[in-house]
């Protein structure tokens, strides 16, 4: 069974920064293509940043310089370290995972909160 589960969510001033963590299980982390996706109240899901094979990197322009997506395929984890955080990055984030034959797997979540 495929497990995400995300941590390090928060309330956070604006300016600040937290990272966000994604623990995976129940598959080959390391074939897989890893992201973060963010959904504001009202909105639709967005993808934030991506990660691949052989660490190839692509990011949501409103974030880039940032935001920065990391993997440890020996920890079977993705990161997502958020600087310069402001009220727009407010979200519940999700961690994804992607398959070569495109299946996907979803995290539960984790809310992150910019408010001063």
């Amino acid at each position: 069974q495929v497990q995400l589960v995300e941590s390090g969510g928060g309330l956070v001033q604006p300016g600040g920064s937290l990272r966000l963590s994604c623990a995976a299980s129940g598959l080959h982390f390391s074939v897989y293509v890893m992201s973060w996706y963010r959904q504001a109240p009202g909105k639709e899901r967005e993808l934030v940043a991506s990660i691949s094979r052989p660490d190839n990197r692509n990011y949501l322009d409103s974030v880039k310089g940032r935001f920065a997506i990391s993997r440890d395929n020996a920890k079977n984890s993705v990161y997502l370290q958020m600087n310069r955080l402001s009220t727009a990055d407010t979200a519940v984030y999700y961690c994804s995972a992607v398959s070569d034959t495109n299946r996907r797997y979803w995290g539960q979540g984790t809310q992150v909160t910019v408010s001063s």
